[in-house]
């Protein structure tokens, strides 16, 4: 069928599960999904489950109903974030992914953000970086400042949630590795806040990516690509966006542990 003839998601998808011995058609879609995550790890994405669930519906996965895929990335968070679950039913947000030039406010921003935030949390935050593409000079992204907090304890919500929100964001999401605000939908959306246990692998790799990217311009360069064919393919589709992006962000990060042990980089 075409879906699997000539569509780079699907193609994708089928290559990944020949790979792992995976039949694609022997299952359920999610029940595929998992094994192949079970055998594959990260280079297992939410795509691949959108592929699974075309082929069964002779259609390219771009096709599949906007409300479908926002199920099916929920679906995919619950294997891939232990612990995960939304605090709240506000549908996700339609607004287009744009991805802006580098913007030299985008630190300013951080910094304004890392204020408020020191003022509110005190010593309950360890530590306050800003990461993700906003963070990166030269880099394109979205518009939005991916804050990082780092807190000794991520289960102790009563010390920091409220704290966090009396700063204009809500929480939106948690899961056993992360907790996310975000500003409510009556408000500009300017700034993530990902809180995360200090000494945590979720710390260490976004500090290391952001380094890495701001060290080596090949990697900026090809970060910068995945990011415009993710934003072309995926514009209706944060979740979609995202994933994309994985198998090159997977690439990087290997690269960058072998220069974090070549130069001895550390988180601090």
């Amino acid at each position: 069928m075409a879906a699997e003839a000539d569509d780079p998601v699907v193609t994708s998808m089928l290559r990944k599960t020949a790979g792992a011995g995976i039949d694609p058609r022997d299952g359920e879609p999610m029940d595929v999904w998992t094994r192949l995550w079970s055998a594959i790890g990260k280079r297992a994405t939410l795509l691949d489950l959108y592929a699974l669930v075309a082929l069964r519906s002779g259609c390219r996965p771009r096709a599949l109903r906007l409300d479908q895929r926002r199920a099916l990335a929920v679906r995919c968070w619950e294997v891939t974030f232990p612990g995960f679950e939304m605090t709240g039913t506000e549908p996700a947000s339609a607004q287009p992914i744009e991805l802006d030039p580098y913007d030299p406010a985008w630190p300013e921003r951080f910094a304004t953000w890392r204020r408020r935030l020191v003022d509110a949390l005190g010593a309950t935050a360890v530590s306050v970086d800003h990461v993700g593409s906003t963070s990166v000079p030269g880099l394109p992204a979205k518009p939005v400042v991916d804050i990082q907090v780092s807190v000794a304890d991520l289960a102790d919500e009563g010390a920091y949630v409220a704290l966090i929100e009396s700063t204009g964001v809500e929480l939106r999401s948690r899961d056993d590795e992360h907790r996310f605000f975000r500003p409510p939908p009556d408000r500009p959306r300017d700034a993530h806040v990902h809180v995360v246990p200090v000494g945590s692998v979720w710390e260490r790799e976004h500090l290391l990516f952001r380094d890495y990217l701001r060290a080596h311009a090949d990697a900026r360069e090809a970060y910068a690509r995945a990011k415009a064919e993710a934003a072309r393919m995926w514009r209706d589709d944060r979740a979609a966006y995202t994933e994309a992006k994985s198998d090159v962000i997977l690439d990087i990060l290997d690269r960058a542990e072998q220069w974090a042990a070549a130069t001895g980089w550390s988180v601090r």
